[in-house]
C-alpha cells in the first residue's frame, strides 16, 4: 500500500483505481455496492434494522474476496476508511455509467 498519505478524495480516487485494477474485483466491488444500497433503501422502507446490520458485512464481504483472492493486494480500507468508502460509491456509479470499464487494460500480472 502506498505510504503517501492523501488529503482529499479526488488525490486519492486515483490511487484507488490502481488498487482495482481486476475485472472479477470490480465485478465484486460492484455488486457489494448495490447490495447495500439494496439493503439501505429495504432497511428504510420496512423499517428493518436487520438490513442496516448487513451492510457493512455484505459490502466489505464482495470487496475482501475481490482484495484477497484476485487483486492480491491488500484493501484500501485499513488506512483510509473514509475515502476508501466513498471511492466504492464513485466507483459504482463511473461503472453504472460508463465512466469507467469493468475490464482493465494494465501490465499487471
Amino acid at each position: 500500500m502506498s505510504d503517501k498519505k492523501f488529503k482529499s478524495i479526488k488525490e486519492f480516487y486515483p490511487f484507488y483505481l490502481s488498487q482495482h485494477t481486476n475485472t472479477t474485483s470490480r465485478v465484486l466491488h460492484f455488486i457489494g455496492t448495490g447490495l447495500i444500497a439494496l439493503l439501505f433503501f429495504t432497511g428504510f422502507l420496512f423499517h428493518q434494522w436487520r438490513f442496516f446490520l448487513l451492510m457493512p458485512v455484505v459490502g466489505y464481504g464482495f470487496a475482501w474476496v475481490g482484495h484477497y483472492f484476485f487483486e492480491k493486494n491488500k484493501p484500501a480500507t485499513f488506512q483510509y476508511p473514509l475515502y476508501s468508502l466513498a471511492s466504492d460509491f464513485i466507483l459504482f456509479y463511473d461503472l453504472l455509467t460508463g465512466k469507467q470499464s469493468f475490464e482493465v487494460n494494465n501490465t499487471r500480472s
